[in-house]
């Protein structure tokens, strides 16, 4: 028999720190960008179209030993039975042997390490004095996404919050953000030295704002995470040295910022496929609008120094994050890791 780890969300939420997780992610692209890692073919199947379907990301993680697979399951009628709409769960395998390592609940991995990434794209894309960021949706990747950027960006003073449903959204979420941030914060049992970070918490200015565009010539650095398939953002409307991570745009037809901000920008990928077929990338090549080309290079090459980023500071620059499956195993890796030293989980014969 095997023994193998299985993790609740409710463990992973003991062992999981953001700012570990946001070194795992960064050492991720650097792998992808070395080549030591690689990307299977993502895989998708509608059971009942607009109603029930999963999809299947996979890869193989030579350096950390490790293949694995995350499987998301989206049932729209789930709620009415009291079940969650999504499942997701990732499992990981040996490399050497094939066996099995764990099982793990995959939803607050996938928050954490989607906040982490698009936060990694400002770190390397956006101006060093950027002090105002502006994001776009209130959903549960909202707090995941600020959080991880004020880790990462040491001169963020003001957050400006645009929900494109309702102000009132965006009202309530402002009412409860900063209370949320520091809970966030401190989820893991793990504690971390976070002095810092909590009374940089307590100085930001977080405002509501109705009209997008005025907020959008106001922003340093914008960070889009909603499901939207119409253009929130108009070109005119963003001033030079404007940075955006897109995160929402994660399956064909998707699109957020208009395509024509894409003409006046550098652009980067997490995935140069993934990000054409499925990212924010898509509609404007559909379009006509860029090709391929246009693609400056993936964070990796970046982040290694073999492409360079921003050039100037007049520079706009697009970070598009259609997540990748080595950023689930890596993270469940971590977390996995960190439950077996802190005896967090339910071992089992296999």
């Amino acid at each position: 028999m095997t023994q193998i780890r299985v993790l609740n969300q409710a463990m992973v939420k003991e062992v999981l720190s953001l700012k570990e997780t946001i070194q795992t992610v960064e050492e991720v692209y650097r792998g992808k960008a070395r080549e030591t890692s690689t990307l299977w073919p993502m895989i998708f199947y509608e059971f009942e179209p607009g109603k029930a379907d999963m999809d299947i990301k996979s890869g193989y993680m030579k350096e950390l030993g490790i293949y694995g697979l995350k499987l998301v399951s989206w049932y729209g009628s789930n709620p009415q039975q009291q079940l969650p709409a999504l499942f997701g769960t990732t499992l990981l395998f040996d490399d050497q042997t094939g066996a099995p390592l764990g099982i793990v609940d995959a939803e607050y991995i996938t928050g954490m390490r989607t906040g982490a990434a698009a936060a990694i794209g400002s770190k390397y894309l956006a101006r060093q004095d950027s002090e105002t960021l502006l994001m776009v949706g209130t959903g549960h990747q909202a707090l995941f996404q600020l959080l991880s950027h004020l880790l990462v960006i040491p001169g963020l003073k003001q957050l400006l919050i645009y929900d494109p449903l309702a102000k009132e959204n965006a009202d309530s979420f402002v009412a409860g953000c900063k209370e949320q941030l520091l809970h966030l914060l401190d989820q893991p049992k793990i504690k971390e030295d976070q002095v810092e970070l909590r009374e940089k918490i307590a100085q930001l200015q977080i405002h509501a704002v109705e009209e997008i565009a005025n907020a959008v010539g106001a922003a340093d650095i914008i960070v889009t995470a909603t499901p939207s398939k119409q253009p929130m953002i108009q070109a005119e409307w963003v001033k030079p040295g404007t940075h955006f991570s897109c995160v929402g745009a994660d399956m064909s037809g998707k699109q957020e910022i208009d395509g024509a901000i894409f003409q006046q920008a550098r652009l980067f990928v997490d995935d140069r496929k993934q990000a054409i077929a499925v990212g924010e990338t898509e509609q404007p090549i559909k379009q006509g609008l860029i090709d391929e080309t246009a693609i400056q290079g993936e964070i990796g090459e970046v982040i290694l120094g073999w492409v360079g980023g921003r050039i100037s500071e007049a520079d706009i620059t697009i970070y598009d994050t259609t997540g990748i499956a080595l950023q689930d195993l890596a993270v469940t890796k971590q977390v996995l890791d960190t439950a077996e030293k802190n005896e967090v989980g339910q071992v089992v014969d296999l």
